[in-house]
């Protein structure tokens, strides 16, 4: 088997969109423990794929504040703090309301911006899954964190999901300047193109770039509105993805096939898991390097071009809030 490739040979780039709190690496699946803890493996691959920083999604209060404990233990790691719009009804039978829980990430805000936090969110809306969180909540506890974000003035991290029309319309009655990146964007061009307009960044992951129209759509947004992401455990680039067959090819090519065994871990089922795989089905931060390959195949660009734009458009919105790469980082 052919050694990896060291970190400071492969170009950095940084995951913007990760779900590293998640009890599927610690080795735990709905409950029950399938393996060991193997999150130091995780953060391992990252590095080795080139990924040096990783912004940390706070999905709920109690979710940033467990965010923020993890990126504490660990440098290269940052986060978000903000409720998911999946989370929505949470703030309504929070004690005291939804402005008490807007107070509450309101003090944890304080607390942390210019250490470990460096982002409002993830909020938004998802009209996909009103199962969890009603239209009508979604759309009364969106407009306070946009409120957050100007008071502190921290960029957004953002999430649309089949709801672009009223998505943009609080976007735009908010009425004040606003930063940030619209994550895992699986829209159509003209919607993401719209929001680039509006001075937007969107976040391109696997789930970004499942379907040939997805993939076109991709093409035709500037690699400096875009940003990388693994949006971890979840949208892995899957075989079945229009994308696949784009990233292996990529891989193929002579300049580029010694960084497979980097950016693509031989998997095993979990029940299966031995120190030095990944686990079949659960994405990993590495897979943001995935992400780029596919990206620089649709714009006929060199991996490091699009490794260093992304990188610079990731510090451009959130260096000036305080995140900043691993020191023993690899050389552009």
């Amino acid at each position: 088997m052919a050694a990896s490739i060291p970190p400071r040979l492969i170009a950095r780039r940084t995951d913007i969109g990760c779900n590293l709190a998640d009890p599927v690496f610690r080795g735990s699946y709905h409950g029950k423990q399938a393996h060991e803890d193997d999150l130091d493996e995780i953060l391992k691959r990252a590095r080795n794929a080139g990924v040096t920083a990783q912004l940390l999604t706070g999905d709920c209060l109690e979710g940033s504040k467990e965010v923020l404990a993890l990126a504490e233990q660990h440098d290269g790691l940052y986060t978000t703090i903000g409720c998911h719009p999946c989370r929505a009804s949470e703030m309504d039978a929070y004690a005291g309301g939804p402005e008490a829980y807007i107070a509450a990430l309101d003090q944890l805000i304080v607390e942390n911006k210019g250490k470990k936090a460096v982002a409002i969110g993830e909020c938004g809306l998802d009209y996909d899954r009103l199962f969890l969180a009603p239209k009508e909540s979604q759309l009364r506890n969106f407009p306070p964190q946009l409120e957050l974000a100007s008071k502190h003035d921290l960029p957004l991290f953002l999430h649309s999901r089949n709801c672009h029309s009223d998505f943009v319309s609080l976007l735009k009655a908010h009425g004040k300047p606003l930063q940030g990146v619209v994550h895992s964007h699986s829209g159509t061009a003209e919607e993401a193109l719209e929001l680039i307009s509006l001075g937007f960044y969107i976040g391109i992951n696997g789930c970004s770039l499942k379907t040939q129209e997805n993939v076109d759509g991709v093409k035709r947004l500037p690699l400096d509105r875009v940003m990388v992401e693994s949006d971890a455990p979840w949208c892995q680039i899957r075989p079945s993805h229009a994308s696949y067959p784009i990233l292996d090819e990529f891989l193929k090519r002579p300049e580029y096939s010694h960084l497979r065994e980097n950016f693509m871990p031989l998997e095993v089922k979990k029940e299966k898991w031995v120190r030095g795989k990944a686990v079949k089905g659960r994405n990993e931060p590495c897979a943001t390097s995935q992400v780029a390959c596919v990206l620089a195949a649709l714009h006929g660009v060199s991996l490091d071009e699009v490794a260093a734009q992304t990188r610079q458009n990731t510090l451009a919105l959130f260096g000036p809030a305080g995140m900043k790469e691993e020191e023993q980082s690899p050389a552009q």
